[in-house]
């Protein structure tokens, strides 16, 4: 009961999810089904629907643009500030900070991680390993979606008694752009609102939020 209280907020995350894309799975179905009904096809059932293009496309799209989000999000905040939102370092701090105030090297503490202590190579990896990975999910998420898209769409082609086109045509295409950039415009909107009503605005006990009684010129602090 104390590692499921202790890591409830990701537990919770992660029921929500599953719980999230089963729906997706279940809608989708119905709706493709829908269509290949309209169009004189067969429906198809679950198991065939998730193993689509159709689904899978649908999937990697929305993973690539939340990947996207955290991976600017965490690159950017680096060198970039605004003042009075929590989700921001202070003015005058940006930059990678000191290897003192990092806790790398000579300054890290004792119950620092090994990696701290390293240097070279692998401090730079392990320092920069949050950006990393979150741009590599996005990247393959970004593939995936291509991958599954071209499939999709060529789908549609053929049905409708046209050439299917080449993977490199797809992704210059408007159709994935489209798809792509419906999702961007979303996530970069939620990021600038947060980093924004943060400033002004108040949640009692988040830590994503200013303490209730905090100026709202104060910056880099959690409530």
């Amino acid at each position: 009961m104390r590692w499921i209280k202790e890591n409830s907020l990701a537990l919770t995350f992660l029921v929500l999810f599953l719980l999230a894309v089963a729906g997706q799975a279940v809608a989708g179905l119905f709706h493709y089904n829908d269509e290949q009904t309209a169009q004189g096809g067969e429906p198809v059932s679950l198991w065939s629907y998730v193993a689509s293009s159709s689904y899978a496309v649908n999937v990697a799209e929305n993973w690539q643009s939340e990947y996207l989000q955290f991976f600017l999000f965490i690159v950017l905040t680096v060198w970039l500030v605004q003042k009075g939102s929590p989700e921001s370092k202070e003015p005058g701090r940006a930059g990678r900070e000191s290897d003192e105030e990092q806790r790398v090297g000579r300054h890290a503490d004792p119950d620092s991680p090994r990696w701290a202590r390293a240097k070279g190579a692998r401090l730079w990896l392990f320092s920069n390993s949050l950006g990393l990975v979150m741009g590599l999910i996005f990247l393959l998420s970004w593939l995936a979606q291509s991958v599954a898209g071209h499939a999709a769409y060529n789908a549609q082609r053929l049905s409708g008694l046209r050439d299917p086109v080449t993977w490199g045509s797809y992704v210059t295409s408007g159709e994935f752009w489209d798809r792509s950039l419906q999702n961007w415009q979303s996530e970069l909107l939620a990021v600038l609102s947060m980093v924004v009503l943060s400033i002004y605005l108040r949640q009692r006990g988040s830590p994503e939020s200013k303490p209730v009684g905090a100026p709202h010129a104060s910056t880099s602090v959690g409530g």
